[in-house]
C-alpha cells in the first residue's frame, strides 16, 4: 500500500469526482472533493493537502484562477490538472504557470494511480528538500552563534583581564604608599605628600569604575528611564560644566546649534555622549586651541559633532579609538592618565539608539566626531539658540563662546 496522502478533488462532474474517490480510498489516502472551484479553494486555504486534482472549466471560479492562489498559498503545492480533450491547450497553459502534470478526460484507474503516485513522489521530494535547506540554515545558523559566542567569550576573557590590569595598577601604588606610612620608612613632613597621591591614585580608581559602571548600565539600556530629551540643552548645559576646565586649559569651545531637536532616550545617556566628547576634545587640545560643538538636524537625522584643534590621531590609530581602554600614543604622551573608555562609552550610546559614529582626524590639526541619531518621532524644533547675537551658524544658529582662551 502507499503511504497515505490527504487529497483533494476539485471538479464539477459527479462521477469524476466519485470516481477519483473511489480509485485512490483503497490505497489508503484520505480523499476530500468539491463541486466547484470557489469551494475547492477555500478547502486549499484551510488545510495542507499533499495533492490536488483540478479541473480547468468549471462554474464561479476557473481552475487556472484556483491553480494561482493555491500556488500562491503553497508554492510546493502539488497540482494535477484534469481536462477534456478541448482543453488541453488550456492544461499545458496550467503546466506553464505551476501545474505538475495534466489528464486527459476519460483516463482509466491505472493512469490516475500513476499520475498520483508520481505527484506525491514530486511533493515528498520538494517537502524532504525544503527539510534540507532549513536543515542547513538552522546548521549555519548554529555555527554562526557558535562563533559568535565564542567571540563574545574571548572578547569577555580579554575585557576582564583588562580591567583587572587597570584596577590593580593604582590599587597597588595606594597600597604601597599607605605601606611605607605605615611601616614608618617617611618622616611626619613627608608624609603628605605621598598622602596626596595615594588620593590622586584612589580618584583615578573612582573614575575607572564610575566608568566601568556606565558601559554596563547603557548594556542594560531598555530597563533605563526613557523620556522626551533635548539635545540642544543638554549640550548648553555640558559644555557650561565644562566651563572651567576650558578656562584652565586656555581653550576656546563654542557651540553652533543650527536646530534643538528631541529625541525620546534617557537624559543620563546624552549627558554623557556630550561630555565624553567635548571633555576628551578639551583634554587633547593645546592651549589657544579651539573646540566647536555643532547639532543640526539633516533629512530627519541628527547629526551631532565635535570638533577640536588638537593632537589628533595617527591613520594606523583610528580604527581602535573606539575599542574599550584603548588610548593613542599622542593621549598618553600629553595626559599620562586616562581611562580609555570614553569613547567606547560613545559608541555604545550611539549604537543603542541606532546610531552611527566616525571619525577625521589629522595628526597635529585636530579631529572631528560626528554622530547621527535617527529621529524616532517627528521633533519640535525651534531655530536659533538661546540668548542673542552672534554669526558664523546656519538658519539662525549663533556660536556662543563658553570659554575664552587663557590671556
Amino acid at each position: 500500500m502507499e503511504q497515505s496522502a490527504r487529497i483533494l478533488v476539485i471538479d464539477d462532474e459527479l462521477g469524476m469526482r466519485e470516481g477519483c474517490r473511489r480509485a485512490l480510498t483503497p490505497l489508503g489516502h484520505h480523499v476530500e472533493v468539491a463541486a466547484d472551484g470557489e469551494e475547492g479553494l477555500q478547502k486549499a486555504l484551510a488545510a495542507p493537502y499533499d495533492l490536488v486534482l483540478l479541473d480547468v472549466r468549471m462554474p464561479k471560479i476557473g481552475g487556472m484562477e484556483v491553480l494561482e492562489k493555491i500556488l500562491a498559498h503553497d508554492p510546493d503545492a502539488v497540482c494535477i490538472i484534469i481536462t477534456g480533450y478541448a482543453s488541453i491547450d488550456l492544461a499545458i497553459e496550467a503546466i506553464k504557470r505551476g501545474a505538475y502534470n495534466f489528464l486527459s478526460k476519460p483516463f482509466d484507474t491505472d493512469t490516475l494511480i500513476l499520475a498520483v503516485n508520481q505527484g506525491l513522489e514530486k511533493r515528498r521530494l520538494s517537502m524532504e528538500s525544503r527539510r534540507l535547506r532549513e536543515v542547513e540554515a538552522q546548521a549555519a545558523e548554529l555555527a554562526r552563534a557558535k562563533a559568535e559566542l565564542e567571540r563574545l567569550d574571548r572578547m569577555k576573557s580579554e575585557f576582564m583581564l583588562t580591567v583587572a590590569h587597570e584596577l590593580r595598577a593604582p590599587v597597588t601604588a595606594i597600597q604601597g604608599y599607605l605601606q611605607i606610612i605605615a611601616d614608618g620608612y617617611v618622616s611626619a613632613d613627608k608624609q603628605r605628600p605621598m598622602l596626596l597621591r595615594a588620593a590622586e591614585r584612589s580618584s583615578e580608581l573612582l573614575t575607572l569604575i564610575d566608568e566601568l559602571l556606565q558601559l554596563a548600565r547603557i548594556k542594560g539600556s531598555a530597563e533605563v528611564k526613557m523620556q522626551e530629551v533635548d539635545l540642544a540643552e543638554v549640550l548648553e548645559q555640558t559644555a557650561s560644566l565644562l566651563r572651567v576646565e576650558a578656562e584652565r586649559r586656555g581653550v576656546n569651545v563654542e557651540l553652533q546649534i543650527a536646530a534643538r531637536p528631541r529625541l525620546r532616550a534617557n537624559h543620563d545617556h546624552m549627558r554623557q555622549l556630550w561630555t565624553n566628547l567635548l571633555s576628551n576634545a578639551i583634554k587633547y587640545t593645546p592651549a589657544g586651541g579651539s573646540v566647536r560643538a555643532s547639532l543640526e538636524v539633516r533629512e530627519g537625522t541628527i547629526v551631532g559633532s565635535v570638533q577640536d584643534t588638537g593632537i589628533g590621531i595617527a591613520p594606523d590609530e583610528v580604527p581602535r579609538i573606539f575599542d574599550e581602554f584603548y588610548r593613542t600614543e599622542a593621549a598618553k604622551a600629553m595626559a599620562a592618565r586616562g581611562t580609555g573608555l570614553g569613547l567606547a562609552i560613545v559608541k555604545r550610546i550611539v549604537e543603542t539608539y541606532g546610531g552611527t559614529i566616525r571619525v577625521e582626524s589629522q595628526v597635529g590639526a585636530g579631529s572631528t566626531f560626528t554622530f547621527a541619531l535617527p529621529q524616532a518621532q517627528p521633533a519640535t524644533e525651534t531655530e536659533g539658540t538661546r540668548g542673542s547675537g552672534g554669526t558664523g551658524g546656519t538658519e539662525g544658529a549663533s556660536d556662543t563662546a563658553v570659554a575664552p582662551p587663557a590671556p
